[in-house]
Formats: C-alpha cells, structure tokens, sequence
C-alpha cells in the first residue's frame, strides 16, 4: 500500500491488528470490529472509522494500517447488516445510537486513553455528523472526507433524481461489505444492463436486473420529497451549527458531495467552530487515489494538532484550494471569498456579453425529447467517466444551446459560487433546466467547469424566472479562452429524465416533449477575483 503512492510520510511505528472483536449496540446488535495499534509502549489517541462498505480493501490498509503506523489506535467497524454485524442494514437509522455504543464500548478498554477523533470519507462521514449530533466529551477532532450529511440532498438536490449516483450507490451499499469480487461483478452487470434499466418505464425496481432487491433504493425512489417523513430526522446538517469540536474537511471540485462539503463549511465557520478546508482536482473516488497523499497529509497534520498536541502539520490559513487552469493551490482566509460577482448576458445569436438587453424578446427555444434524452458528460458522479469532459460532441445536438463569450484579454479567476437566473417558458409546464458553464480553449475545445439542474414548473407562454445554482469552483479562465454558458433540458442517465407529463421520473409510465423557450433577463453570475 506505502508503494502505492510517493509522498507519503515514513511510518513510525510497526502496526497491531486485533480482529473480530464484537461490540454490542444499545439494543445488543453485535457490531464486527477490528482494532489496530501501533506496536510500541505509551499513550495513543483513538480513531473510530464506522463503515457500511466492509473492513477489508480499501479501509484496511488506508485507515486502520497507516494510522495506526502514525501513533493511533485504530478502531475499523462494520455498520449494523453489513461485514458480518448483526442486524439488517438500514442506512442512515441507526448511526447515531451505534456510534454511542461504540464509545461506551471504548471506555471499558484498558488501552483507550479517553482521547477520540473520528475520520472517514463519504457515508464515513455521515457516521461522524451521527456522532455530533450528542458529541461524546472524548471526542476531540474530526476529519470528514468528501462527507455526506443531508441524503436526500444527494439523491434529490434541484428536483430532479439523481440516478447513475443513485445506482452506484445501491451497488456500494449492496456489495462492498462482501468483498472486492462480489462489488466487482455487480459493477460490472450494472454496466452492461445500465442503459435498460435508465430508459425503462416506470424506472423504479429497474435496478433488480443488475443489483436485486434493494429496499432502502426502492424506498428512496418512491420518496421524493424533502418534506416527506420518509426523510425526518436523517439529515444531519443541524449537528454542525453548534458544534464545537474542531473539524477538518476535504472536498473535490468534482464530486458528488462537494455542496455538501461546502454547506459544512458554512454552518462549522457561522456556528464559531475551528474549521479547516481541502478542496482538490477530485472526483469522489479520485480524492483516495491521485489525491491521497494530500488528503492523508491534511488529515494526519489536523488529527495530531488536535489529539496529539502537535500543531506542525497544520496549515496556517484555514482553507487551500486548487484553482483549475492555473493548476496551482492557493491559501486562502476564508471561503467563498469575497469577490465582486459579474453578470454576463445571452443574446440571441449565441454570443454571451456583459451588456444588459435593451428589450425583453424571446433569445432563442429548443425541443427536449425524454424519449431521445440529452446525454450526461462528465460532471462530479461517481463513477470512472467523472470530471471535466471536452463538451464539443455534445454542444452539436440540437437540442444543447450555448453562449459565448469573446476571447479574453487577459486571465479571468472564478472563486466561489456560480449560478445563472434563467427566464424561461415551456409550452407543457413540466421540465428541467441544466446549465454548465464551460472553458473553451484557443483550439475550440469546451471543457466542462461546473454545473447544476433544477426542475420547472411553468405557466404557459409566460416565462417564469428561476435559479440555477452551479457547483462551486476556483478556476482561471487564461488569456485567449473563452467563457460559455450551456443550456440544455437535462443530463441523462446522470439525471433521470422529467417525462414531461408531470408525474415524478421515477413513475412515470409517458413521455412528453417539450419546447423549451428562453427569454432575454437571464444572466450568468460569476464570483470574479482579479
């Protein structure tokens, strides 16, 4: 594993590995263990890593092996259901009581020193807003890692479905605890049946031809809205306003929990908490392997300044972030920072400007077929075809409208939030509205930045107005390119398609086109530091 990545520091210790302990939950559930420690005589701190994907590849080495080689106790466990733990899996129910179990297990160990940190990616994460919802006087830091702490956010965010993540996610959930070979094949099968099971009608139980039964998927799929009890008390995003144990988080500009990561952030400064940000060139996954020497370097230094009393590995501002096209990091005070914002206009031949429009005519319209769906590229999934994509293929459909902008003069730096206000019509009242914007280069390439998708409901001819907010982003538009702003009627099967009817994506048994119509008074906003 040390082979595996250059960088990485030297291990000071030899680990210790102690399997198959059992801890029992609050309601005697047995919760499969696994602790390592560093080999030596003294004092070390504890990490507790809860996971639902299994305690073997990748967790062993990553999180229980090198941790521990780093001076740390090293407690690896599988969430109730999963990896040999009793009980039936039910993401999201339980984590909260088993994480306190877990702790009142940790107190009866004649090695715990009473110093507790928790660290971990994705539903790792969650694990660990579970914990803070009632943090344990023990618990001293946390790292979270490309976390999740709003599930329905992941699968919901802008009304519309969120379905290859969702799929992934099912397979992952499903699989992974069982080992490398069983997660592998369900891969695989997904691949192969996924263009069936995304087109099929209705598209809810579709899934089964490559995953099985999955209650929990079916379950999300047939709840759709945030207000539903179905969702009551599963986010966990109120834990982070009054936390007080300082927190280190690491996003990517391309994965698929980056607004959550941010929305961390923003609650953790607001409530007063000590707070540090990572945000690097990554994808979910990517994050754990181009990334991991500075996703382990940022996690190391921040959990030994906090349960080691060692402060040398901690940076001096509170957040770095990777600025794409300039390929470099920079430190910054705070995020976002505070940059005046800049609007630039569409007009009706393709162009983007930053003069406002004298008049209010109709820019331009496009048909949307859900029976012909505008495809999916690129983007924070989680799967291998994540990230910025050359977007010149797509930009030739019909129904794909883009605007853009004149050759820049000189370097254009975007740091924060990006959103665009669409005024715009339908002639069904029932569709989605995707933008992107886009870095075209002095070859014409388009290569995707950010992008976001909300559904609309409209009223006739009348065109409403709405809000499409972007993933976040710090990136340099050079000398010589281009800014362009992409409008489409979805992003599939990365979306589930609106059926144009009415009915919800996941139900749907019809399919409507849609004219789609855009009016002038839409503007792009760009966070824009010179």
């Amino acid at each position: 594993m040390r082979a595996t990545w250059r960088g990485l520091p030297a291990k000071r210790h030899r680990a210790g590995w102690e399997p198959g302990l059992v801890v029992p939950a609050a309601d005697g559930t047995p919760l499969l263990t696994d602790h390592y420690f560093p080999r030596a005589e003294g004092d070390f701190p504890t990490l507790l890593v809860r996971s639902p994907y299994g305690r073997g590849l990748p967790w062993s080495p990553m999180y229980g092996i090198l941790f521990a080689e780093q001076g740390f106790h090293v407690i690896l466990q599988s969430c109730r259901g999963t990896g040999g733990s009793g009980g039936r899996l039910e993401p999201w129910r339980n984590e909260p009581a088993d994480g306190r179990a877990t702790v009142s297990w940790l107190r009866q160990q004649p090695w715990f020193n009473g110093t507790l940190g928790t660290v971990g990616p994705s539903y790792l994460g969650y694990v660990q807003w579970a914990l803070a919802l009632d943090p344990p006087p023990e618990l001293k830091a946390m790292a979270v890692q490309v976390g999740l702490h709003d599930p329905h956010a992941f699968f919901y965010a802008g009304g519309a479905f969120h379905l290859e993540n969702a799929l992934a996610v099912g397979a992952g959930m499903t699989y992974q605890h069982q080992g490398t070979a069983p997660l592998v094949k369900a891969m695989l099968r997904l691949r192969r049946h996924l263009r069936d099971i995304t087109t099929a009608q209705p598209l809810r139980g579709a899934y089964e031809s490559a995953l099985g039964e999955v209650p929990w998927l079916d379950e999300v799929m047939t709840h759709p809205d945030a207000d539903d009890p179905y969702w009551h008390g599963i986010s966990l995003g109120e834990a982070a306003e009054r936390l007080t144990v300082p927190t280190s988080l690491i996003g990517g500009w391309h994965d698929a929990l980056a607004h959550q990561t941010f929305e961390q952030y923003g609650r953790l400064r607001r409530a007063g908490c000590e707070t540090a940000l990572l945000v690097g060139p990554w994808t979910h996954t990517s994050a754990f392997q181009q990334g991991w020497p500075e996703v382990f370097a940022e996690t190391l230094g921040w959990l030994r300044a906090h349960l080691c009393d060692d402060p040398s590995g901690v940076r001096p501002t509170p957040v770095r972030v990777h600025v794409g096209g300039e390929e470099a990091w920079r430190d910054l005070d705070d995020w976002p920072p505070t940059p005046a914002t800049t609007s630039w206009f569409p007009t009706p031949d393709g162009h983007l400007t930053r003069q406002p429009p004298a008049d209010s005519t109709p820019l331009t319209s496009f048909r949307y077929d859900p029976a012909d769906p505008t495809p999916s590229v690129g983007g924070p999934l989680l799967s291998r075809t994540a990230g910025s994509r050359d977007n010149s293929a797509l930009e030739a459909r019909e129904d794909v409208l883009t605007f853009t902008g004149p050759p820049l003069t000189e370097p254009v730096d975007v740091l924060g939030p990006v959103s665009v206000r669409l005024r715009i019509s339908t002639d069904t009242g029932h569709a989605d509205a995707f933008a992107r914007l886009c870095d075209v280069d002095t070859q014409g390439r388009s290569i995707s930045v950010c992008d976001g998708l909300v559904g609309l409901r409209t009223a006739g001819s009348t065109p409403s107005e709405v809000t499409v907010p972007m993933s976040p982003t710090a990136h340099r538009f050079a000398a010589g390119h281009r800014i362009r702003l992409q409008i489409s009627g979805g992003a599939h099967p990365r979306y589930a398609r609106n059926p144009g009817t009415g009915e919800t994506s996941t139900e749907a048994t019809g399919l409507m086109p849609v004219h789609i119509t855009l009016h002038t008074g839409s503007a792009l906003t760009l966070p824009q530091v010179r």
